[in-house]
């Protein structure tokens, strides 16, 4: 009697809070599916479980030691989770986000896989576009990987607007050291930065189903913007459907969904994965 060689298994999650309506535990399952892999990928949601940040540390350690092979990280922990590792990828380091932990060897390493995703929808759907000033609305965990991925493609002038300044000027400060100095400044009137620019990138969660509405008032929009969401659900935003109308090119958020979820699967099985055909899944669900 010969033995099979054994299936390997894969125990994977996301913690966020409001990620019910999330694609990616069926894009890791699927794509595991697709390479006989047993890949179980499990939704940690803060608001349904009705606990906030301060359970963080708990979650962490409970999934560790339950087996899981990893963890996403998602809005609102991309943060909040650093302190909470026990060493970071070059990369995440660089950023000052987390969106992928790989247990390993009993360590917890953090990594970001949102600045290559958003960088690879970039160069497929506005590789060609015009980059000489670009406002970004939200510097957090996201908006930290989407700067660090726009000005790596090219952008000369990138202008953060973001609710809190504290948090815009601390993602400025760690961009112009990364970057070079002033590549990167705090915006301070959202509708002269906005007129003067090329191309805006909204990397709030405005626009989500659970938070409709746009980030800034639409009236600012105008035909000589390129504009790019990482919200995925829906993929048509608000913002998008009034940039649209105005004949602005248009990046959605579902390209970064899917590459962030190719590069983290890889991580966590340590295989590569097929990225058009889980590009091919997210579309046919998104239909």
């Amino acid at each position: 009697m010969t033995m099979n060689t054994p299936i390997p298994s894969i125990l994977a999650g996301l913690i966020g809070a409001g990620i019910q309506a999330s694609r990616t535990p069926a894009l890791h399952e699927h794509e595991g599916d697709a390479q006989g892999i047993r890949y179980l990928y499990r939704l940690i949601d803060l608001d349904a479980l009705k606990l906030d940040m301060s359970a963080l540390p708990d979650l962490l350690e409970s999934a560790q030691r339950m087996g899981f092979t990893g963890l996403n990280i998602t809005f609102p922990c991309k943060q909040a989770v650093i302190p909470l590792l026990d060493e970071l990828s070059d990369e995440a380091r660089g950023i000052g986000a987390v969106n992928t932990v790989v247990f390993r060897d009993g360590k917890r390493i953090g990594h970001n896989t949102d600045c290559l995703g958003f960088a690879e929808g970039f160069r497929r759907g506005l590789g060609d576009v015009d980059c000489s000033q670009v406002v970004q609305m939200g510097a957090g965990g996201a908006g930290a990987a989407v700067a660090h991925a726009l000005l790596s493609e090219g952008v000369k002038r990138l202008i953060i607007h973001e609710v809190d300044p504290l948090k815009a000027q601390g993602l400025v400060d760690s961009l112009n050291c990364h970057f070079g100095e002033g590549r990167a400044q705090v915006g301070q009137n959202l509708a002269a930065d906005v007129a003067g620019a090329t191309g805006l990138v909204n990397t709030t969660p405005v626009g989500m189903a659970k938070l409709p509405g746009t980030p800034l008032p639409p009236e600012l929009l105008h035909a000589g913007l390129w504009v790019a969401e990482i919200v995925y659900f829906p993929l048509e935003t608000e913002l998008l459907k009034q940039a649209r109308a105005l004949g602005c090119r248009t990046l959605d958020g579902g390209t970064m969904a899917v590459f962030q979820a190719v590069k983290a699967f890889e991580l966590f099985c340590s295989r590569p994965a097929d990225a058009e055909r889980m590009q091919a899944h997210f579309h046919s669900m998104n239909g």
